[in-house]
């Protein structure tokens, strides 16, 4: 009895120690990641990151915002990795050193979705900024997300180079407890028939279709509202296939010499196993009601 009383007595702390190592190693390999709503609504994520962690013991808290939020999540040092689609503002991202490198993962595209009976004339229109110029000139309901989005961003382009008279408006976001002021375009005295609600995708395209009103979408979510759910919505796409229209998505590491407390070797392992073989065919073979969402770069 004294013999295993003692032999409890080294092993018990033992173990207790190993346990305590072993889960302080699971919580040193979680990264923290910002992404769009779209990503996350989509289902991609439900099917790469279980893969990931298989593959490399990363698992990943996902944060699912606007790429705007998302990218201020970077740049405060909150989130380890951003996974957006906002080239342009990503280059500047990193141009201003708060991420390493761009890695180019995937794209989809952008829609503009309307009702079936097509006030604004637009349906078959193979200009976007076309559409949109259509769209104002009969005044016709337009939903925009007005949440500093990706999609939000690829409209405020579109819009300026629409033809269309815009206006500059304000509005305000939290950033760490304190209001920030952002502005954003509209057409010009459009309060009638434009209408920005500050959501994320899927809410803008459940609201567009309540409303039976003009959208603008990325393609992964329509069709998941659309052919992914007991109800589909009720608007058809009446624009697609201009190149403006393109969406590339790209994951970028937090810059470690900006926040040294990011995990930066993990977040950069990350960034290469989603453009490793193996995720990049995980992202080409992903189907939604056999209905194609992502393209892998290079292919389509």
């Amino acid at each position: 009895m004294k013999r295993r009383n003692l032999i409890l007595k080294v092993i018990l702390p033992v173990i207790a120690i190993l346990l305590i190592y072993g889960v302080a190693l699971g919580e040193d390999k979680i990264i923290k990641m910002a992404t769009t709503t779209s990503t996350q609504a989509s289902g991609l994520l439900d099917i790469l990151l279980p893969e990931l962690e298989k593959d490399t013991g990363i698992r990943v808290k996902v944060f699912a915002k606007g790429t705007g939020a998302a990218i201020r999540d970077g740049m405060d040092g909150n989130v380890d990795v951003i996974f957006v689609h906002a080239k342009e503002r990503e280059k500047k991202f990193i141009k201003e050193g708060y991420g390493t490198q761009r890695y180019a993962v995937m794209h989809n595209d952008f829609v503009i979705l309307g009702p079936s009976d097509d006030p604004a004339g637009i349906q078959g229109q193979s200009s976007a900024a076309a559409a949109l110029a259509g769209i104002a000139k009969a005044e016709a309901l337009f939903i925009s997300r007005g949440d500093d989005s990706g999609t939000h961003t690829r409209e405020q382009a579109l819009w300026k180079i629409s033809g269309v008279f815009l206006e500059v408006r304000k509005t305000e976001i939290l950033k760490k407890g304190k209001k920030t002021a952002i502005s954003f375009v509209f057409p010009e005295n459009s309060m009638d028939w434009y209408i920005s609600i500050g959501q994320g995708m899927g809410k803008t395209i459940i609201y567009a279709n309540e409303k039976q009103a003009y959208t603008l979408s990325d393609r992964g979510t329509y069709i998941k509202y659309n052919y992914g759910r007991k109800e589909s919505i009720d608007l058809e796409i009446m624009c697609e296939g201009d190149l403006f229209l393109n969406n590339p998505y790209g994951v970028i590491p937090v810059n470690p010499a900006r926040h040294p407390h990011v995990k930066y070797e993990l977040a950069e392992k990350f960034a290469s196993w989603l453009i490793s073989p193996k995720a990049q065919s995980l992202i080409a073979n992903y189907r939604l009601m056999g209905k194609q969402l992502f393209y892998v770069e290079g292919r389509r």
